[in-house]
């Protein structure tokens, strides 16, 4: 073809500009590792590590949902719910789901709740327990 038609064309003017760039390389997956998972410091039946907690809770549950709640800086008005629960063991990268902490909840409350004050307590004496923010 000869140089005026292909100027007609616009097939001249592709000719001469640039390639666009071609990126060849894809981008990495990340993955987050956490290796700071903790664990419950007491089992969820283990009473006898601090009988006092039990019987406070087995005599006088509303007044151990208070302190667990004061400790962790929220409203005693909202009890040892499973929020409570989840909240903590978020806090301390505890392993567990919602689901579980419903079917502790649901099925024992005063276990959960000994065990959570219990974990305060342990927590308090290592110098690792933090207050939540409200």
């Amino acid at each position: 073809m000869h140089a005026p038609f292909k100027d007609l064309l616009g097939m001249r003017k592709l000719s001469t500009m640039n390639a666009p760039s071609v990126i060849v390389t894809q981008p990495q997956m990340m993955v987050a590792v956490q290796t700071n998972r903790d664990y419950w410091l007491t089992d969820l039946c283990d009473c006898c590590s601090d009988c006092g907690v039990c019987f406070c809770g087995l005599f006088c549950f509303p007044c151990l949902g208070c302190q667990v709640a004061s400790a962790m800086n929220e409203c005693c008005c909202c009890g040892p719910t499973v929020t409570m629960r989840a909240v903590y063991r978020t806090k301390y990268n505890i392993p567990g789901s919602i689901c579980n902490d419903m079917c502790i909840v649901g099925c024992c409350p005063l276990c959960s709740l000994c065990q959570i004050q219990r974990d305060i307590k342990k927590r308090k004496e290592l110098g690792v327990f933090q207050r939540t923010s409200s």
